[in-house]
């Protein structure tokens, strides 16, 4: 052992205690921090579904690889860091005694295989996403950009650690194969051992190429200790039990229903919740519970939300990731007052702490950082804008890599402004007074439900009090019932399953609202009130079926959404379908069958509330198959599906900032050249027919194009036309008169 590796091996020892004591006791200062949020223990088990899925997440990478030309690179890194940390502290050892290597494990050539390839992967691993970020950095795509708004000087210092550590296993194994300190195949070392024959026998060399190693590691571990919120260096750690804590304990992504509105770690029930003690969704960071918290802490900036959010794309305010990141840096930054007990009451003043010098000991900042309001446009943390851009579509969180639950926290927000502070768009007024009022966001009177049954040549059956033989309650739906394009949909259903033979009845007058509008508004309150209503009208409609025997067919995706996830936390336990699902069924057993194909070019829009919240993707594709027609897909489609900009309650909200999300669906739809854009909700075919309209009107898009429900487009191809009446020999022909 010389002087060089007295030296270096000092050092690094010493260094080295300094960095592992401040990681650890970062870590400790994490978990003060995060438990700052509100209790939840809806998190808690059961241990083995939740352990799978993170395994699952992680080892397979499942949710990375949803980006294709990222996930493998990322997958390389991920296991160069986590297995590779035996190179690392293996360099402790070298540094010292450069031919010191694992006992037992060094003599073994698949080990040092194992090795090889980790060095390797990692530095070809992270050469790839380096350059996947310089491709998509905001210089070059602008607004476009995934990146745009990450921290760059972050993602650069963790790209060059990655890629010294990366070359620091090789070298030091290259330096090591040149002095001869272990017998290693070629097969085993295919890159050290070709170098090691280029570099002299020296152990100063495999000294100086741990010590490379280790400070590198040493200075990432001081700066992510000072650095709480590089969420781009502590998702490596946090990310695991973000995956493991997430909201659906079958492993399912944070779509489908919302999350209840909690308080002190409970559902809230409303009817005995004190405003004084509970709290009415989130108006202050540590409202959020301590998942939101490891939400914020975990975040990367990957920016794939971003990419994938409607509103961003067109011009808004809204970036998920920007919501997450700035909430996150809110939080850490008020984070040293609340620890000292500091707490202000719903007119900012302070409450927690006392005294002539009270705030005593807490950073300046930290005090400044506890005066913001949550949600402001006067110096708020989020800007109302953003705040009321998002559609909860989802795509942020069906994107998301780690697990963050955007919509949730975004909604959580909304409650509190709405029911708390009465502070939300002047449109909403409108729509929560009709709901409040008619049952209904238009206004309609209930007695009107049934019009769009006039149309019809045979009798709709109206429940009466029995069920008799009916094997399906006919949820319409407001739009269903009142929107005058939303009614050719209910129609074409009904005349569908009357040709199928299928026994069914609807509600009429008896139908309400079921509340989806309000509860993505943040009217909680309104919500519950039509909710608990619809239960006990369909629980008495239902009295002595049993459970799969209840059976509602839906042709509206937010109606859909909101019987089958969010009607059973209120006692509404129902085998609820999309239409597209049962009439595929009912095509699939012939019980109706197309006879007059359809003989053009269709491209299907998925709704976000059908495909994204409930993963029904394929029925509505088969039953496009089915008409006979060619199905042309969007760029955009499935899961990456873009939102047409009805959802989160926009449909009753003027889009005043940037492009209209409809417009830029429509363009998105016209460039694959269909003659009909088909969909499977009321909702999607208003705004897509406005976006068509527009762009009709601008003489982009050709008047022959028109926008139908998937039920239409079946209903002409199960039809058959009648054939023309024969014309009389020497009859003028209708040709002949025109």
């Amino acid at each position: 052992m010389g002087a060089v590796q007295l030296t270096l091996g000092g050092l690094s020892v010493l260094l080295g205690i300094v960095a592992w004591g401040m990681f650890f006791a970062t870590i400790a200062r994490f978990v003060r921090v995060i438990r700052l949020g509100q209790p939840d223990s809806t998190r808690n088990g059961p241990f083995v579904g939740r352990m799978k899925t993170m395994i699952k997440e992680f080892a397979a990478h499942t949710r990375m690889n949803k980006v294709r030309s990222v996930g493998p690179w990322h997958w390389l890194v991920m296991w160069g860091f986590l297995i590779g940390s035996l190179a690392l502290f293996e360099a402790y050892g070298e540094v010292f005694v450069p031919h010191w290597g694992w006992p037992i494990l060094d003599d073994f050539p698949p080990f040092q295989l194992l090795m090889e390839l980790l060095g390797v992967g990692t530095i070809v691993g992270i050469l790839v996403l380096i350059v996947v970020r310089q491709r998509n950095h905001p210089r070059r795509a602008d607004r476009q950009s995934r990146f745009a708004g990450s921290n760059f000087k972050w993602a650069y210092f963790i790209e060059a650690v990655v890629l010294i550590e990366g070359v620091g296993i090789i070298g030091v194994r290259a330096a090591k194969a040149a002095l001869g300190a272990h017998e290693t195949p070629t097969w085993a070392a295919f890159v050290s051992n070709p170098i090691g024959e280029l570099l002299p026998a020296s152990p100063n060399l495999v000294s100086v190429f741990a010590f490379v190693k280790l400070m590198s590691a040493t200075i990432w571990l001081i700066v992510i200790s000072r650095t709480m919120t590089m969420g781009i260096a502590w998702h490596r750690f946090s990310a695991f039990f973000n995956i493991y804590f997430k909201r659906e304990a079958d492993g399912g992504v944070a779509l489908g229903a919302l999350k209840p509105m909690m308080s002190k770690g409970k559902v809230l029930d409303l009817e005995e919740a004190d405003p004084d003690e509970d709290t009415f969704g989130v108006g202050k960071i540590e409202d959020f519970s301590w998942k939101g918290w490891l939400d914020f802490s975990t975040c990367t900036e990957c920016g794939r939300c971003q990419s994938q959010c409607p509103a961003w794309n067109t011009g808004k305010p809204l970036s998920p990731k920007l919501v997450i990141t700035q909430l996150r840096d809110h939080a850490y930054a008020k984070a040293p007052y609340l620890l000292a007990g500091g707490k202000r009451d719903m007119a900012g003043d302070e409450v927690g702490l006392s005294g002539d010098n009270m705030y005593a000991g807490i950073d300046v900042l930290a005090i400044a950082e506890s005066q913001k309001a949550l949600v402001g446009d006067d110096g708020g943390v989020i800007d109302p804008d953003v705040l009321w851009s998002c559609t909860s579509c989802g795509a942020c969180v069906e994107q998301c890599p780690v697990d963050i639950e955007h919509v949730d926290h975004i909604v959580d927000m909304r409650r509190y402004q709405v029911m708390i502070e009465s502070s939300f768009p002047s449109e909403l007024n409108g729509m929560f007074k009709n709901l409040e009022n008619k049952g209904n966001p238009w206004g309609q009177n209930a007695k009107d439900r049934l019009q769009w049954t006039e149309e019809l040549d045979f009798e709709v059956p109206v429940f009466d009090g029995d069920l008799g033989d009916a094997e399906y309650l006919f949820w319409v739906g407001c739009a269903g019932a009142f929107e005058d394009r939303a009614k050719k949909t209910t129609r074409a259903v009904a005349e569908l399953l009357h040709i199928a033979g299928v026994k069914y009845t609807v509600l009429g007058s008896e139908e309400t609202c079921t509340g989806d509008p309000a509860r993505r508004a943040g009217n909680e309150f309104l919500f519950q009130m039509l909710a608990q209503q619809n239960v006990e009208v369909l629980n008495s409609v239902f009295e002595g079926r049993e459970r799969k025997a209840r059976k509602v067919v839906v042709t509206c995706a937010h109606c859909f959404n909101t019987l089958a996830n969010e009607y059973p936390e209120l006692g509404g336990q129902f085998d609820v379908v999309h239409h597209t699902q049962l009439l595929n069924r009912l095509v699939r057993e012939k019980q109706l069958v197309p006879v007059a194909p359809v003989a053009e070019d269709v491209t299907y829009h998925d709704p976000c509330y059908l495909g994204r919240h409930n993963k029904v993707y394929e029925a509505p594709r088969e039953l496009v198959g089915a008409t006979g027609a060619t199905l042309r897909e969007m760029p955009r489609h499935g899961d990456r599906s873009m939102c047409c900009g009805a959802g989160g309650a926009r449909m009753w909200m003027e889009e005043k900032i940037g492009k209209r999300i409809n417009v830029e669906r429509v363009d998105e739809a016209l460039g694959t050249a269909p003659s009909k854009i088909a969909t499977g909700c009321p909702f999607c075919k208003v705004m897509l027919n406005d976006g068509l309209t527009a762009r009709q009107s601008d003489g982009q898009a050709s008047d022959k194009v028109e926008i139908l429900d998937v039920a239409q487009l079946l209903l002409t191809a199960v039809k058959r036309q009648p054939a023309p009446a024969p014309v009389a020999p020497g009859a003028p022909s209708l040709d002949d008169e025109s």
